[in-house]
């Protein structure tokens, strides 16, 4: 056990140095970015003015007018900002395979990014177009080789094909025929189980929808919250939650045969603690941990790896205070070491197991953050709440994670062992040291 942990640690220290010498580069490039718009800035104010005609002023004061302000944003643990779509991103998801990220915009456009270019100078994207109407929601199908988006205007599902080129890229079919309508309110989330049995749908007005892949409606669930703030499938595709203006989390596992074949919807559990209504919730990548942010002002985590069918009820572990508002988010990293939170248009990450605040990450985007989302390695966090893109290096993730090394070297029994934890540690405070010393230039 523990030479299987030590391995996953080489490997994340491994990627920690790469991240290291990559961020290091960029943040050379933006300083002399910075540096020559400051020059030019400077050479536009010196130069000499002469008369200008009324004519002049009109057609200038035109072009600014016509021209969009670009929201202007930089961080420290600021990796990238992806810009392709020309209307406001909605929603993001990773493919299972961690090689891509989705993002769908009201410009009509589903765009697939690598998440390898998220540190390169240049971030290509594919673009998927939503004929007659644009998607408000989009997720990946377990294989990474499909997506399902929600349609503004047709109120239904939509399934697109990924088909790979002879040269490596994707073309999108989009399939035949939508789904059916069947809901009577705005749509707050859509999902696809890992395991490729169902997808989900979930609107405002407390109802929440269980369809086979083709598009045949196999339950429905009333909710009975009044109203739904946010719903989801959990990882293990096993389980649908959701939240609203009750102070809990209802969760209800979907059953199948041994056959395949849907049998029913069974109430699994639920969590109770909150004093208000629940924004949003999120899960750890094996379901084990659940972290829930509410109108009370506070985030809790959970432990949900219980016997809910002997009565056994999930665990609160933590509740820490926070800011919170209509339309919050929340993530938590799929290796359950970081919580981030939205709040307006900023952004607060805390350390999972303490409750630490560690970076508070304001005026991310123009608008309200529409979506919050770490990368299936915990080395990023995503968000989207503009026509832009931020990634973030998880700084606090590889913190908790020198922490953990040093729980295991106080364990540790083997000498080689041992030694080979200590020159880890070093290198990874090392590295870190560097990344934070980098970005304060």
């Amino acid at each position: 056990m523990e030479i299987a942990a030590l391995f996953a640690l080489t490997l994340l220290l491994g990627a920690l140095v790469i991240l290291v010498a990559l961020a290091v580069g960029k943040r050379k490039e933006e300083v002399k970015e910075q540096a020559e718009q400051a020059a030019e800035s400077s050479a536009e104010a010196n130069a000499p003015k002469g008369p200008t005609s009324k004519k002049q002023k009109q057609e200038k004061q035109r072009s600014r007018k016509d021209k969009p302000t670009q929201h202007s944003f930089s961080h420290p643990l600021l990796a990238a900002s992806l810009k392709g779509h020309s209307g406001n991103v909605t929603c993001l998801d990773f493919s299972s395979n961690g090689k891509y990220l989705a993002s769908c915009a009201d410009d009509r456009t589903v765009r697939i990014w690598s998440t390898k270019d998220f540190l390169e100078r240049e971030h290509k994207c594919l673009r998927a177009n939503v004929e007659l109407d644009h998607a408000t929601l989009v997720r990946f199908s377990p294989d990474s080789r499909a997506f399902i988006t929600w349609l503004a205007n047709g109120d239904a599902i939509r399934i697109f094909k990924m088909i790979k080129k002879d040269d490596g890229t994707f073309s999108f079919k989009a399939a035949s025929e939508d789904f059916p309508q069947k809901h009577k309110a705005a749509i707050v989330n859509i999902g696809i189980a890992e395991t490729g049995k169902f997808i989900m749908s979930a609107s405002t007005d407390t109802t929440i929808l269980i369809w086979d892949l083709k598009g045949e409606l196999l339950a429905s669930i009333n909710t009975n919250q009044m109203t739904n703030s946010y719903a989801a499938i959990s990882p293990c595709g096993r389980f649908v939650a959701s939240c609203g203006f009750t102070p809990d989390v209802k969760v209800w596992e979907v059953c199948f045969g041994k056959g395949g074949e849907f049998k029913e919807v069974a109430r699994a559990f639920d969590l109770k603690g909150h004093s208000a209504g629940v924004h949003a919730f999120a899960f750890s990548n094996d379901s084990h941990r659940m972290v829930t942010v509410s109108k009370d002002g506070t985030w809790k985590l959970w432990n949900t790896n219980v016997e809910y069918k002997k009565q056994q009820d999930p665990y609160l572990l933590r509740t820490v205070s926070c800011s919170s508002s209509e339309g919050s988010r929340v993530a938590l990293s799929p290796d359950g070491r970081v919580v981030a939170i939205s709040d307006g248009c900023n952004v607060t990450m805390f350390d999972a197991t303490t409750g630490t605040l560690e970076e508070e990450l304001r005026g991310v985007h123009s608008e309200e953050i529409t979506d919050l989302r770490f990368d299936i390695n915990s080395r990023f966090l995503v968000c989207s709440g503009d026509k832009a893109i931020r990634v973030f290096h998880n700084t606090p993730g590889y913190r908790a994670a020198i922490r953990d090394m040093k729980d295991m070297l106080k364990k540790a029994q083997n000498e080689a062992m041992k030694q080979r934890l200590q020159q880890q540690i070093k290198e990874a405070q090392s590295a870190l040291e560097t990344v934070l010393t980098a970005s304060a230039e």
